[in-house]
């Protein structure tokens, strides 16, 4: 009998789920609601009711699989499979998650951060070719990413490696959450696109349907800003993208330059914008680049969408 994974995607809205074949193949899925109210205390209970309810379904036993594999937000301690300051879920104090899943499952768990587990899922079966050294940056409403250097995800001491988000760009821009400035995640992200185009506007004389709309005072997305600059050809738009792009392609060129992974992946939300995004960001990489990591590391765009964090969270389990 060929065992199965099973991976679990956590976010704030929805918990996905997958169960996989260890080849990384998906043979079913099914999300739920993400129950956060009462500090989030039912989210893993509905969990465990959910795998268990699934299994009956599906004629399964625990002894079926090697394991589970979940990424979720907040600060992840790998170890003891605990999770602490996840905001979005209400999770402020330390849940006790892998305990209970086991516990409630009676299959073996691991979990890790979001981020480092799409990581995970793009590198294996995505665009990293299962190649060992792959960087993975994704760009929603904040920057997240993840960074694998010889087959192994890095953590760092404080569990913090990976976070291109706060990779300084622009020492005297935007303040960010974290508390410093000019991190990648105050321009690159999908907010943060926004703001550059509120920013570039105030100087802007030209015409403009981008500068024309902020002006009245409308509500405009990261998405409106590329599409006006694909499609139309406007310029304010194409200037917000320039400055983007050459925000993205120094963040990394950096990133290049200090690991020389095979691939350095663009995913999340904003990338929707596709190789209108990705020719730009590569072009302002090698010129941040030196000549042999110029030509070895390849900037790519994510191929599994929603399913990295199902696969790469499956891949934990292994």
């Amino acid at each position: 009998m060929d065992k199965k994974l099973l991976g679990i995607d956590l976010g704030g809205t929805t918990v996905k789920f997958a169960i996989l074949t260890e080849a990384g193949e998906i043979q079913q899925k099914w999300s739920i609601e993400t129950n956060i109210l009462d500090d989030g205390s039912h989210i893993v209970p509905d969990i465990i009711t959910s795998i268990n309810h699934h299994l009956s379904l599906y004629n399964m036993t625990p002894e079926q699989f090697i394991g589970i594999g979940m990424g979720t937000p907040g600060s992840v301690d790998i170890e003891a499979g605990t999770v602490i300051g996840a905001y979005n879920l209400n999770w402020t104090t330390l849940q006790q998650v892998k305990s209970e899943i086991e516990k409630g499952t009676k299959i073996k768990f691991s979990i890790d951060n979001d981020a480092n587990v799409a990581a995970l899922g793009e590198r294996w079966k995505g665009a990293g070719d299962n190649e060992p050294d792959v960087v993975f940056m994704t760009l929603g409403t904040g920057v997240g990413g993840g960074i694998v250097m010889n087959g192994q995800l890095l953590h760092g001491i404080a569990g913090c490696a990976g976070e291109v988000g706060h990779v300084t760009v622009d020492p005297n821009g935007f303040e960010c959450t974290c508390g410093k400035r000019g991190c990648l995640e105050t321009v690159a992200s999908a907010t943060g696109i926004v703001r550059v185009a509120r920013q570039l506007a105030e100087e802007y004389a030209g015409g403009s349907k981008l500068k024309a709309r902020l002006d009245n005072g409308e509500d405009i997305t990261s998405k409106d800003v590329f599409e006006l600059a694909e499609g139309e050809g406007d310029d304010l738009a194409l200037m917000v993208v320039d400055k983007v792009t050459f925000y993205l392609g120094l963040a990394c060129g950096n990133i290049g330059n200090t690991l020389n992974p095979s691939t350095i992946i663009i995913g999340g939300g904003v990338s929707a914008a596709g190789e209108f995004l990705r020719s730009r960001v590569e072009s302002y990489f090698k010129e941040f680049t030196f000549p042999q990591v110029r030509e070895s590391t390849k900037i790519k765009l994510a191929e599994l969408g929603n399913e990295a964090g199902v696969i790469g969270a499956a891949s934990l389990a292994k």
